[in-house]
């Protein structure tokens, strides 16, 4: 629904009793409010606010002036036509409608005067008789948090996510008006991480001149947002955290200068031109530093980085692990290294697929793996022929004692090598491997435990792929000899990716 949008902004203006129990008052700051929001093209809504004030104040204290509450409730009493008027015209002014009820009969009046959105006040959160009674009601629902614990949070979210509700949280301080060290707009990240299905917005009520907070609001992924709105006459006057018509356009206007200086909410932004030149002319390029040969790979020992780099010339930038460049002519020393004169072999790609497949069977055997942790890619004899000859290691822990995942992808082979310092023992967590000990095979399957003892040599493979909890003495680097001296003279024979569990 376009309630709940997260790339465009909705601002919730609450009249609440600001109407002070006059109709036409009421719609005059219905309309005023249209004009103030001209010119935007954002989604708006006026909210009031419902109390059935014969069963909502007890009857005891119905006449009590003493108690600030009743007096004002009592003192800006409107008719249930009266309200309807009110929801009526913003209606008809092309606002959305929102209202808060504080009892169950109003939820039934809200129902008859088919509002849009239903709020959930910050008194109410756990009001569960009156959730049970919203909750029952076909809207979407809005329900600010001030004063909340995150239990109370994590209860209310659980109890409509159960009943399937369509919601939205607010971040809020019921402080009124509240000071700009109680804002607290960090909160908006805390229930945004916790929450990370639900829209979480920002009900604020510090003073109607301070429009620098929504922008922080905005910046922090908020885009619905809420203010108590009101029009200042010389009979009526506004409280001190009730915005005019000419504060909330500086409000929305301010908004807007975020959105703008946000710029896109999701992925990542194409550079303009301007950044794109400015950076090219800062980045070195690739010059020979010796007479290169033609069929030569080069190596980076073998040319010099410098500016400027030259139309066409390969930089730096174009230089890593992944990617090799074969001379197709001479090139002179000191000469340009340009894309016509080198055939480009890039890696990435099969680099990427490894991850994809190691991602897939760790899912495929509901495996979890911790954050954080690094994918190591052991290519043996290098990437091209990685699908027969290598494995995957995550390393979860490396003190006194180590565990690592080993994943072996379907038709893989891990050469024979051996440990002096170590040793290990495996566990098969998921698949089968033919695991070779000095010469001599056995099959292990899910659930199968062998240790590998200090100097036996061992090597494994797996034809339908294999996921092995390796349980050692602290691993060294230096601590791994392999049969085939060719492995150990390769320093380039792994690579490490991180950021790769997304």
């Amino acid at each position: 629904m376009r309630f709940f949008s997260s790339e465009k902004l909705t601002f919730i203006m609450d009249m609440a009793n600001n109407h002070m129990g006059s109709v036409e008052h009421g719609l005059r700051i219905i309309r005023e409010l249209r004009q103030a929001t001209q010119g935007y093209d954002y989604t708006f809504a006026i909210k009031l606010q419902y109390r059935d004030l014969d069963t909502f104040i007890h009857p005891d204290f119905q006449s009590r002036t003493d108690i600030k509450y009743i007096k004002r409730f009592s003192a800006t009493r409107l008719s249930r036509g009266d309200f309807l008027r009110l929801k009526n015209e913003a209606k008809s002014l092309g606002f959305l409608t929102v209202c808060t009820p504080f009892d169950e009969a109003s939820v039934a009046l809200i129902e008859e005067h088919n509002f849009d959105i239903i709020k959930i006040a910050s008194c109410s959160f756990t009001d569960w008789p009156l959730l049970e009674r919203i909750a029952q009601t076909s809207m979407p629902i809005v329900a600010s948090t001030a004063a909340a614990s995150l239990e109370s949070v994590d209860r209310v979210v659980s109890f409509l996510e159960h009943r399937k509700k369509q919601f939205a949280l607010m971040h809020c301080v019921a402080e009124y008006p509240t000071h700009k060290k109680h804002l607290e707009l960090n909160q908006i990240d805390l229930l945004r991480n916790r929450y990370r299905n639900i829209c979480v917005g920002y009900s604020t009520h510090e003073s109607p001149e301070e429009i620098a907070a929504v922008k922080i609001a905005i910046a922090k992924g908020a885009t619905l947002l809420e203010k108590h709105v009101g029009v200042p006459t010389s009979e009526f006057s506004l409280n001190a955290y009730s915005a005019s018509p000419r504060q909330i356009r500086a409000w929305v206007e301010s908004a807007s200068d975020a959105m703008l200086m946000c710029g896109l909410p999701t992925g990542r932004v194409e550079p303009i031109a301007s950044e794109r030149n400015s950076l090219q002319g800062l980045r070195r390029g690739v010059f020979a530093k010796r007479s290169l040969v033609r069929g030569e790979i080069i190596k980076w020992e073998d040319v010099m980085l410098a500016i400027p780099l030259i139309e066409g010339q390969v930089s730096a930038n174009d230089l890593s692990k992944y990617t090799e460049y074969k001379l197709l002519e001479d090139v002179a020393e000191s000469a340009p290294v340009t894309f016509d004169k080198v055939q480009v072999h890039d890696q990435r790609e099969q680099i990427y697929a490894v991850v994809r497949d190691v991602r897939e069977m760790l899912c495929k055997a509901h495996v979890k793996v911790p954050g954080q942790v690094d994918l190591e890619i052991s290519h043996h004899f290098g990437l091209d022929v990685f699908d027969r000859f290598g494995a995957t290691m995550i390393t979860i822990i490396n003190r006194s004692y180590c565990k690592k995942l080993i994943v072996q992808l379907p038709g893989q082979m891990h050469p024979e090598q051996y440990h002096l310092k170590k040793e290990e023992t495996f566990h098969v967590l998921y698949g089968e491997v033919v695991l070779c000990l000095d010469g001599k095979s056995q099959i292990l399957k899910a659930g199968d435990v062998v240790t590998v003892e200090r100097g036996v040599r061992h090597s494994f493979h797996s034809e339908g792929g294999v996921i092995i909890e390796e349980i050692s003495s602290t691993h060294d680097n230096g601590d791994s000899y392999y049969t085939d001296q060719s492995i150990d003279d390769d320093s380039i024979r792994k690579t490490f990716i991180t950021n790769w569990l997304d």
